[in-house]
């Protein structure tokens, strides 16, 4: 077994993986999801029952957008519109939103999920309480729950200008430069903000600019100025066509393919939070059918890649720390976004190589590599995919420092891999020569480490390695 001087000589490490991602059990996802729907059939008739149910499913699942539209809906159905003064006085004993910033101040941000949310019931229009909760979902790297309470709290106290700051920093952080700008052109007579306000503007303005230039611009200005995380639809937008799907769907409830059309017009023209807004309203008009949900799905993966390249454009022309780990934390989610998806599939799909294969990618991404070692060895039978599965699994084993085992797969992966998948092929070279030096196989080591020098000899540190090897050769010899 390789021991600490091993480990060390297996190169230079890679990134640190993402933390394991947090999944819900099959049986956890399947009792919110009839919960969901029980919701959704009670909405209209029975606003109680249905609260109960879809907050059940906010706490169970908090990241999920999709729950936590029905419920503020229902809430907001509820209550009634927002009074003018607020609805303090409605608010339990003893909860306050002194609680919450107690709660924030020693980082128990599932508590303040959970108490945040019995206020709510309360009063749904309290944007101190929803903007405590989005910084929460921002901690807890649940970026699409966040933007939810964000637009809720604009829509509650959208003149407020720590509303529209922090939905400002939201929007540019997630690459929808347009809207951001509207939050501080909102307040931007407000007093005291007017310098601050016009410095962001420009600022983001250049953004804009920049990141446009790599064809990876936000949605246009138009029509998004007066609302923004919840803009309306921009001028240029089919407005006849908008207005004649709203009402079918609104006439014919059952209408899918309307609803599914509905949403492509308010990605393109709106904003995101309202096209997943309505894919959820097809969600439990659909009950929940399969075709949906996994349009969804599709959906939100696209979004959560657009994000990630908005937040490399932005580190590529200004590498700063603030962006760096703007960018780490998207990939992050990511990642978790991609796992909890394919796990999904893979449970719908068992015989399905190809999902098993694209999860277990994931779960090694995300450093949990014990469950990306079983996914993989079911793939490993697929003739297509062996050499690269092969390497995949070596890695694996060599990050929970089963060296043998790992070899074994390198070899495997050396063997099986062709020129046709030179980079693999270089990368599997690399690491069974590598490995081989760590465990004291300087034989082998010399072999797969000249195999790769003979098809690039720049290869990583290859050159100094093989030096290395033929100095310590010569000693013992």
């Amino acid at each position: 077994m390789a021991n600490e001087s091993q480990a060390a000589a297996a190169g230079p490490p890679d990134p640190a993986p993402a933390p394991t991602a947090s999944l819900l059990s099959p049986a956890e996802r399947s009792r919110l999801a009839q919960c969901y729907q029980r919701g959704t059939l009670n909405a209209a008739t029975n606003a109680d029952y249905a609260i109960e149910m879809f907050s059940t499913c906010v706490l169970g699942d908090p990241g999920n957008a999709i729950y936590l539209q029905s419920l503020l809906a229902v809430l907001r159905k509820k209550h009634g519109p927002k009074k003018s003064g607020g609805m303090t006085a409605f608010w339990p004993a003893g909860l306050r939103g002194g609680s919450l910033k107690k709660l924030a101040a020693t980082a128990q941000w599932r508590e303040v999920l959970k108490q945040g949310l019995v206020l709510l019931k309360s009063n749904p229009y309290e944007h101190t309480c929803q903007l405590a909760m989005a910084d929460a979902c921002g901690q807890l790297l649940l970026y699409d729950t966040q933007r939810c309470y964000l637009k809720s709290a604009l829509d509650a106290a959208p003149s407020d200008p720590e509303v529209n700051r922090q939905c400002a920093r939201f929007l540019a952080d997630h690459g929808e430069f347009d809207q951001a700008i509207a939050c501080w052109v909102r307040v931007s007579n407000v007093k005291g903000l007017a310098d601050e306000a016009q410095h962001e503007v420009a600022r983001l303005q250049v953004e804009k600019t920049i990141v446009s230039g790599h064809g990876m611009a936000g949605r246009s200005s138009a029509g998004v100025t007066a609302k923004g995380v919840g803009g309306a639809v921009s001028a240029d937008a089919p407005s006849d066509r908008l207005a004649v799907l709203k009402r079918t769907v609104q006439e014919s409830p059952t209408d899918i393919e309307a609803y599914l059309e509905l949403a492509d017009l308010l990605e393109r023209d709106a904003t995101i939070e309202e096209a997943e807004a309505m894919l959820g309203q097809a969600l439990a008009a659909s009950g929940n059918d399969l075709k949906v949900r996994e349009h969804l799905e599709d959906r939100q993966l696209r979004w959560s890649r657009h994000r990630v390249h908005i937040a490399e454009k932005r580190v590529e022309t200004e590498d700063s720390p603030a962006h760096r780990q703007t960018l780490e934390r998207l990939r992050i989610v990511q990642n978790k976004h991609e796992v909890e998806v394919y796990s999904a599939r893979c449970e719908r799909y068992p015989e399905n190589i190809t999902w098993r294969y694209e999860l277990a990618l994931r779960l090694k991404a995300v450093g949990n590599f014990p469950e990306a070692i079983k996914h993989f060895q079911e793939v490993l039978g697929d003739a297509r995919r062996k050499g690269a599965v092969a390497l995949e699994l070596g890695e694996c084993f060599q990050k929970i420092k089963q060296y043998p085992l790992a070899m074994r797969n390198y070899v495997t992966a050396v063997e099986s891999l062709t020129d046709r998948e030179l980079d693999l092929r270089k990368r599997a070279l690399y690491r069974a020569g590598v490995l081989a030096a760590g465990m004291d196989d300087a034989d082998a080591a010399q072999k797969y480490l000249s195999i790769l020098a003979g098809l690039d000899y720049g290869y990583r540190d290859v050159a100094q390695r093989l030096d290395k090897l033929s100095s310590l050769k010569d000693k013992g010899g």
